[in-house]
């Protein structure tokens, strides 16, 4: 099926409203993982399935070794924010770490939590569908969070 949506991970507001996790999205460091199109994303997962290099997440990555590492870029100066009915996770729009990148046929990304190690390592956040094939070749990669942010519930 592969890609064809962007969503919240059901197991990640579940686990904090549980207490069973202490996930701070303000504070943590949180990374962006980029995948091919041979992934079928699921926000219904199980919380150790939502982990980089867990479930779908174990394959399927798209990296350069100096520009964007198969772990991700750090998302820097994360935000999250509540207007109206919407709550908003945020940050500055991530790009690669050098202007000499090269990276091929990625679809989405994984956005997750790099600090905590309880309920599960690096638990994903939320996927990101990038709307099709997306390539740089020796040049500068950037993933550009829109309007809503990267990830947005409306309640």
């Amino acid at each position: 099926m592969a890609w064809s949506d962007s969503h919240w991970f059901i197991a990640f507001p579940k686990d904090a409203c549980d207490n069973t996790s202490a996930l701070d999205l303000g504070a943590d460091t949180h990374k962006v993982a980029l995948f091919d199109n041979s992934i079928t994303p699921d926000r219904t997962v199980a919380s150790a399935s939502t982990a980089y290099g867990a479930g779908v997440w174990a394959a399927g990555g798209v990296f350069d070794a100096t520009g964007w590492p198969a772990v991700g870029r750090n998302l820097v100066t994360p935000t999250w924010t509540q207007s109206s009915a919407t709550a908003t996770f945020d940050a500055v729009d991530t790009a690669s770490a050098n202007s000499t990148t090269t990276l091929s046929a990625f679809f989405g990304c994984l956005v997750y939590d790099d600090t905590i190690t309880t309920l599960v390592a690096d638990q994903g956040i939320c996927f990101n569908y990038f709307g099709g094939s997306n390539s740089v070749t020796n040049g500068s990669a950037q993933v550009v969070w829109n309007a809503s942010g990267i990830c947005a519930i409306t309640v």
